[in-house]
C-alpha cells in the first residue's frame, strides 16, 4: 500500500487535524490500488456466493467480509467463521448469540446465510454496504499504525453514534460497551478509571459507569451520544487523558479496590474534577 494517513500530532491537536483532513485522507486511502483491487473483487464476486462455505473458501472475499466488521484477525479461523455464519442469529443457541463480542453477531446478521433462504449477498446494495464498512474500518486501522489512540477515537466516534440509535435498553447498551475492548478502553480512559477496573464485579462496574456518565455528561443514557457535541466531549476527555493514564494518582489494583469498597460515589472521588 502506497498511501499512509498523516497524523502529525498526538492528543487532541492530532485529532483536530485528522478531523479536518479525514475526508480527503480517507478518499486517498480507498483509492489506493491495493485497496481498490480488494473492493472491486468483492463487488464482482459476492453476488454469486450463496453459502457460508463458499465465502470462507475464497480468502479474498473473506478478507473484505471480516475487515468490514473489524475481525480481520480471524482470517485463518475459517471453520469458526463458517459456524458463526451457518448458525445465523435467529435461534437463541446460535453461536453468534453466545459470543461476548457482538461483531460476529453483526456479521452473521448482515450476511444472512443461516437466517434466510436467500442470503443478503443476492440483494441489491449489499456489496456496496460491506465495501463501505470495509473501507471505513481499514482506514481506521491504517490511522492506528500511525497513532493507535486516534484509531480508538475514530472507532468510538462511529460505534457510539450507532449504539445510541439502537432500540435497546440503556443497560443493554452499557453492557455492549463493557463487552467491547475498544469502547471500554475509550470510556474508562475518558472517565479516569484504571485498567484494573474491569476486574471488579460486573454490576458494580455498570453502576460506576452510569454514575460517572451523569457527572461528566449530565445523564447516564447512551442515547445522548446521538448528539455530536456529547461524542466530542467524550473523545476530548479520552484524548487528553490517554497520554498520562498510567502516570500519577491512584492506579492498578489499589484503584480497583478503592472503587469496589467505596461504590459509585466514592469512585468519582478518584478524579479531582469531572471537567
Amino acid at each position: 500500500m502506497s498511501f499512509s494517513p498523516v497524523v502529525p500530532f498526538g492528543g487532541y491537536a492530532g485529532w483536530a487535524f485528522l478531523t479536518r483532513t479525514r475526508e480527503t485522507q480517507q478518499k486517498a486511502f480507498v483509492d489506493d490500488p491495493s485497496v481498490r483491487r480488494d473492493t472491486d473483487y468483492f463487488r464482482a464476486r459476492i453476488g454469486s456466493v450463496t453459502t457460508a462455505g463458499a465465502l470462507v473458501s475464497d480468502r479474498r472475499l473473506l478478507k473484505v467480509a471480516l475487515g468490514a466488521f473489524g475481525i480481520d484477525a480471524d482470517i485463518n479461523n475459517r471453520f469458526f467463521i463458517q459456524k458463526v455464519l451457518d448458525d445465523g442469529t435467529l435461534k437463541p443457541d446460535a453461536l453468534a448469540n453466545k459470543l461476548a463480542d457482538k461483531r460476529y453477531l453483526e456479521m452473521s446478521r448482515a450476511f444472512g446465510f443461516g437466517d434466510y433462504a436467500i442470503p443478503s449477498t443476492r440483494l441489491s446494495g449489499f456489496a456496496d454496504r460491506i465495501v463501505t464498512a470495509f473501507e471505513t474500518r481499514q482506514f481506521e486501522t491504517a490511522v492506528g499504525r500511525q497513532d493507535d489512540t486516534m484509531r480508538l477515537a475514530l472507532n468510538a466516534e462511529r460505534e457510539f453514534a450507532m449504539l445510541a440509535g439502537k432500540n435497546l435498553s440503556n443497560d443493554t447498551k452499557w453492557y455492549s460497551i463493557m463487552g467491547s475492548a475498544p469502547l471500554r478502553n475509550v470510556m474508562e480512559t475518558a472517565m479516569g478509571l484504571p485498567q484494573s477496573f474491569a476486574s471488579i464485579d460486573l454490576d458494580q462496574q455498570l453502576a460506576v459507569f452510569k454514575d460517572r456518565a451523569e457527572r461528566f455528561f449530565g445523564t447516564a443514557e447512551i442515547s445522548q451520544f446521538a448528539d455530536r457535541e456529547k461524542i466530542e466531549k467524550m473523545l476530548r476527555l479520552f484524548l487528553l487523558r490517554s497520554a498520562d493514564r498510567s502516570a500519577g494518582g491512584v492506579s492498578g489494583q489499589s484503584a480497583a479496590l478503592n472503587i469496589l469498597q467505596s461504590g459509585p460515589s466514592g469512585a468519582v472521588g478518584l478524579l479531582s474534577s469531572p471537567g
